[in-house]
């Protein structure tokens, strides 16, 4: 892969960061990056502390000044293949795409072709001079719906800077097990479990990781809800809710057994134990346009699969009534 561009951040260390490692700094500081992709650049000399080099371990001090000049790889000698994704928006600096639950997002180990990144390279073979075929954040393989793209590389970094900034909206629907009595908002910091290297939980040493939620409809022993990410965790929707005792109902990885209602009828123990993946779609973005400075706003449909399942639960909730 060649270079796209370069990214430049020049960052003070606020006093609530002090005594960190430069690394766990760096990564809170610029929260849209991955600690793998900071620690390589600080390892790389790419990322630098008060004008010299600095090891990922060395602590911080408040007021210390940051350099960041790094050098992200195009999509470039990625294969384009087709992968079925739904348009919701284009113009010539922005895509709005819908994803299908079951396509994997980047490719990784053991996912390098077939992936929504191939499939953007095929429709828009321009993308591969953007890092990450301008993608500007991501969704979990199992969950369906909304994703941002840039197609320039002046929108790639203004819409960066937007998620780094908190300035994207990001709405997500979902089914929780259990009866939640209200919304909320949960501020918990989430890691990687050091046991199951595959799930992330909370922790103190975590990142910083916040989520708002609301009751949309109540169901017999489950939830439909709205959420709205204020950060942009590792399977954050997903850790929180369960963290709270309110997993997503057929969550592979943070859910027990379904838990069908007492006396649920044959149809929604089929739509409960056959419900394969997290029920999470994102549903809504809003975000100002990077070259007009227009807001836009755009929502997806409800996958099928959720759409059923949600039927499911209403027939049991209205037949127990």
């Amino acid at each position: 892969m060649t270079d796209a561009h370069s990214e430049r951040h020049d960052l003070t260390v606020p006093a609530e960061l002090e005594g960190l490692r430069f690394d766990q700094a760096l990564a809170r500081l610029l929260s849209q990056h991955s600690r793998s992709r900071i620690k390589t650049w600080i390892e790389d000399g790419q990322a630098v502390l008060n004008g010299r080099p600095a090891r990922p371990r060395a602590p911080v001090q408040a007021g210390d000044r940051v350099q960041v000049e790094a050098h992200w790889p195009a999509a470039e000698a990625l294969q384009a293949q087709p992968v079925p994704f739904t348009l919701r928006y284009a113009d010539e600096d922005v895509l709005v795409i819908d994803k299908p639950a079951g396509v994997v997002v980047h490719p990784g180990a053991g996912n390098r072709d077939a992936t929504l990144i191939n499939g953007l390279l095929a429709r828009f073979p321009e993308l591969a001079q953007l890092p990450r075929a301008g993608l500007i954040h991501r969704i979990d393989k199992d969950t369906s719906g909304l994703l941002l793209v840039a197609r320039r590389p002046t929108s790639f970094q203004a819409l960066i800077r937007a998620m780094a900034a908190r300035r994207i909206t990001r709405v997500y629907e979902a089914i929780v097990t259990g009866v939640l009595v209200a919304g909320g908002t949960i501020d918990a910091p989430i890691g990687r479990d050091p046991q199951q290297r595959t799930r992330m939980r909370v922790t103190p040493n975590g990142r910083t990781a916040v989520t708002h939620y609301r009751v949309l409809q109540r169901y017999r022993a489950h939830t439909h809800i709205e959420v709205r990410l204020e950060t942009g965790r590792t399977h954050q929707i997903r850790v929180h809710m369960a963290w709270q005792g309110h997993a997503l109902v057929g969550d592979p990885r943070y859910a027990g057994r379904p838990r069908p209602p007492r006396g649920a009828s044959h149809a929604l123990q089929t739509a409960l134990t056959g419900f394969s993946r997290q029920a999470l779609h994102a549903a809504a973005l809003g975000f100002t346009h990077p070259v007009s400075g227009e807001p836009i706003a755009v929502e997806a449909p409800r996958p099928a699969d959720l759409d059923a399942l949600m039927a499911a639960l209403t027939a049991d909730a209205e037949s127990a009534a």
